[in-house]
């Protein structure tokens, strides 16, 4: 490749790069959506209209209106103000509006690296545009699982939102780190294992996320804001209740709290062994990553045990969502540092 081609490859690297991180800015202004329960504060969804937040005290009504119809208003926030609807009301309209932006920026990259992008880039940036359009498609089919029946969204839905989202960043963070600096080929007495234990860290990251997706979407981090017990013992006593068994990994309060703490512990671990196992490799980019790792591995911790026992404030909440995008990132960088064959 000629010095020419590797700088326009490294510009339009850079360009994806602030790409990821508004992806990662969504994940998080979805986080506090969630926390705040405005998610089905919108009740409609307009591509285009929607863009257009509601002026004047008629359009307020209106919205209002609209939102006073489902079950979440009549059952749990029978009486709120139109002030306390138009705070929640915006942070959904923040949400739906950056995701908006995402797609416009992502054609702003288009055009203006359009003399730069390969053939063999056009498929990437094509997967790329095909996923945020699948995420905005689910983001309107997990809200609809709210309007209807449900006071909340469903958890089900609310964890493919996420594990899209998250696909999403990493499929970006892979692209930008691979123009910016191409992944060296690995030699042949590489150690195979810590190939291999890279490899885990980066898909046990988004699994624990996920899972703390159906915690968000059970509120169940609202219950045994205890740690490391749950009530008097590690299991909670309500973790088998359901029939059949499988309902309670997705459908029991305290079984997906519990869940997320294991998985949350396993991830941590795999963390710290990579850092130990990298620590000392010769290639020198493993090493700088894993000590990434091991730092981004030990605030994720500090943040979820203190948002549990601190019955999850919002701030804390986003943070912690905050270090989980961080500990995937630094787990997406090692995993590319670690070459290829």
């Amino acid at each position: 490749m000629s010095d020419a081609a590797r700088d326009d490859a490294r510009a339009l690297g850079r360009w994806l790069a602030l790409w990821a991180a508004m992806i990662a800015i969504l994940v998080l202004i979805g986080g506090a959506t969630r926390l705040t329960e405005s998610g089905l504060s919108i009740t409609e969804w307009q591509p285009f209209a929607g863009v257009i937040p509601p002026v004047g005290d008629a359009q307020w009504t209106a919205e209002f209106t609209k939102y006073q119809q489902i079950p979440q208003y009549k059952l749990l926030n029978h009486g709120m103000s139109l002030g306390e609807f138009k705070s929640i009301f915006l942070w959904e309209y923040v949400h739906r509006l950056w995701g908006r932006l995402l797609g416009v920026v992502l054609v702003l990259i288009w055009f203006v690296n359009r003399r730069r992008i390969t053939r063999e880039l056009w498929p990437r940036l094509l997967g790329l545009l095909v996923l945020l359009g699948l995420q905005g498609a689910l983001g309107w089919w997990m809200v609809m699982s709210g309007l209807s029946v449900r006071t909340s969204v469903s958890q089900y839905r609310l964890a493919a939102h996420l594990v899209t989202a998250l696909a999403l960043y990493a499929f970006t963070v892979w692209t930008a780190a691979e123009l910016i600096e191409p992944r060296d080929v690995r030699a042949a007495d590489d150690d195979a294992t810590l190939t291999w234990g890279v490899r885990v860290l980066a898909l046990l990251v988004p699994f624990t996320a996920a899972s703390g997706a159906f915690v968000a979407g059970l509120r169940a981090g609202k219950i045994y804001n205890t740690f490391p017990l749950m009530g008097t013992g590690l299991v909670p006593a309500e973790y088998g209740q359901l029939t059949p068994f499988w309902r309670n990994l997705f459908e029991n309060p305290a079984a997906v709290q519990f869940n997320h703490r294991l998985m949350a512990t396993i991830t941590f671990a795999f963390a710290i062994w990579v850092w130990y196992r990298a620590r000392r490799s010769s290639n020198a980019r493993v090493a700088r990553a894993s000590r990434w790792v091991l730092a981004a591995a030990l605030l994720q911790v500090a943040l979820g045990i203190t948002t549990l026992l601190t019955g999850v404030p919002v701030v804390l909440g986003v943070a912690h969502q905050a270090g989980a995008v961080l500990l995937f990132t630094a787990a997406i960088v090692s995993l590319h540092a670690n070459g290829r064959h």
